[in-house]
């Protein structure tokens, strides 16, 4: 039994102006300029590449909330920059990206902090003592600070993030979801941030979702 919290992706980096440029012709760039819009985990696989394609398979494939939740999302949230937790099938438009990217990811910006604390204590209610796991950065108080002093000891991450690069978890990721195979959760609270890298992943295990 599980639920799981996915950090955001870069809004602000080099895919994002491909997809939000006025020139862009393919499927994804013209469906956020359109009234329809995308699904939030879409956008952000984009935006984000391997890393965000890997937590939302694995999130789809072990995410387990509690019996009586009434989950939106399922069991699986992406943190957002100012609109707190929201579920990857989430409609975006191209105005909610921009909106996305005008908003620091800080610990110390009431803009991104409020929503997500505002959302995390309704998710915690929710679930009871349902454990809840990030996958994303814990070296980074801007994701950890918040959820710790909400979820506690309940808020867990993959202990074999520690020491690898976004690329590496993200491969990782698409790995462990494909063969049904789950990492090992410790509590953030009092867990070791960073470590030696671990070997490489094996290119021969690779796979495509």
């Amino acid at each position: 039994m599980a639920v799981f919290l996915l950090s955001p992706a870069n809004c602000g980096g080099n895919r994002a102006r491909i997809v939000m440029s006025e020139r862009a012709t393919f499927d994804l760039a013209t469906r956020l300029r359109s009234t329809t819009g995308a699904p939030l985990g879409e956008v952000f696989a984009f935006l984000s590449g391997l890393y965000f394609r890997g937590k939302l398979a694995y999130g789809r494939a072990f995410a387990c909330p509690p019996d009586g939740a009434e989950l939106e999302a399922n069991g699986v949230f992406v943190i957002t920059p100012n609109a707190g937790l929201r579920s990857p099938d989430t409609t975006v438009t191209l105005d909610a990206i921009r909106a996305f990217a005008r908003v620091d990811v800080s610990v110390d910006n009431p803009k991104y902090r409020r929503p997500l604390e505002r959302s995390a204590r309704a998710l915690a209610a929710e679930i009871g003592d349902c454990p809840v796991v990030l996958l994303g950065s814990i070296a980074s108080p801007k994701y950890v600070d918040v959820l710790l002093s909400i979820f506690g000891e309940r808020l867990l991450f993959p202990q074999e993030f520690v020491g690898r690069g976004d690329m590496s978890r993200g491969g990782l990721l698409l790995r462990c979801a494909a063969a049904r195979e789950e990492l090992t959760y410790v509590p953030v609270a009092g867990a070791v941030r960073h470590g030696a890298r671990p070997p490489k992943l094996d290119p021969a295990t690779r796979v495509k979702f």
